[in-house]
């Protein structure tokens, strides 16, 4: 074979970075070396792996078609190379969690994993489900868990556990103590909710689809907890998952404003890449993660704290 893995892993940087120059500050080279590396590429097999828009690179249909296998041969390679250093098989993991899951769920479940293989090394990114996907797809994280819907051709989903969004108010909110509301009461009243582009915002619109244009939006935010301190000051209604809501709801800060007339169900899904090399390492977090939920419907049954405040060992 002609080609080296450090020049797959100098096209995979330049790809992921669409410039030479800050592929080569990754990668702590020059950037004639970095740009020599990519030249001696394509010259051996005679092809372009970029089109050259001045000095931008954008990839060309044969660097598309490269990318995927080029990650999968790197990952592979990682591996080997771990095994070699180590002796064993720590994993080196750099997933992505939209952020109920990042917040509440995806760091037990890394400190539970670490437990079990203290060698081990994860990467946790936590943003919502649009830049997940885009971050999956273009090969910047292994895998994402994630609470939208993903409808990339590029990229394979599996269910991970059910969810639901709860609409709720502060407890002198006009509507707090109502046994239910309907959706004329809710529509009369301002709300809180997530940004466009987050699996939240996705499940809300949809659930309230026959009325959006109605609607009073009076705060659009990134951040599960702002909205829950949104709502407590007074500002108008929320509705995010029941798995945010749980300790609030238990503290009586906050109050659900029972909807049942509206669908907030929705799935947490893993997502990765269909030609994504999942190492072992992966897997295996992937099976801790499947076991964390075994046996249990939605996830605000899931026990994330014991009684003294200490996260639960719920796996």
């Amino acid at each position: 074979m002609k080609f080296t893995l450090r020049q797959l892993e100098i096209f995979i940087a330049i790809a992921r970075l669409n410039s030479v120059s800050r592929a080569a500050e990754e990668l702590a080279l020059s950037q004639s070396a970095t740009s020599n590396a990519l030249a001696e590429l394509e010259k051996q097999y005679d092809t372009l792996l970029f089109d050259r828009m001045g000095k931008r690179l954008q990839l060309s249909e044969s660097g598309r078609a490269l990318l995927p296998h080029a990650n999968a041969l790197i990952d592979r390679a990682g591996e080997i190379d771990l095994l070699l250093k180590q002796g064993g098989g720590p994993a080196s993991l750099h997933f992505g969690a939209t952020l109920t899951i990042g917040n509440y769920l995806a760091t037990l479940l890394v400190g539970e994993f670490l437990r079990r293989e203290p060698a081990s090394k994860v990467s946790l990114e936590v943003h919502n489900t649009a830049t997940i996907i885009r971050q999956v797809a273009q090969f910047e994280i292994d895998f994402g868990l994630i609470e939208g819907h993903c409808l990339h051709p590029d990229l394979q989903t599996e269910p991970w556990i059910a969810d639901e969004l709860a609409v709720f108010a502060a407890p002198d909110h006009p509507l707090a103590g109502k046994a239910e509301v309907s959706p004329a009461e809710l529509i009369a009243h301002p709300w809180i909710v997530r940004e466009p582009g987050s699996g939240t915002r996705q499940t809300f619109d949809y659930g309230m689809r026959e009325f959006l244009p109605q609607l009073q939006i009076r705060l659009e935010l990134e951040h599960t907890e702002a909205i829950k301190r949104a709502v407590e000051s007074g500002m108008g209604l929320g509705c995010i998952s029941r798995l945010a809501l749980k300790e609030a709801f238990r503290r009586g800060s906050l109050v659900e404003i029972p909807t049942p007339t509206l669908d907030f169900r929705r799935q947490f899904h893993f997502v990765w890449h269909r030609q994504k090399y999942l190492s072992p390492g992966i897997e295996r977090f992937l099976a801790l993660c499947r076991a964390a939920v075994a046996n249990i419907g939605r996830s605000d049954e899931i026990t994330l704290y014991r009684d003294d405040g200490s996260p639960a060992r719920f796996i």
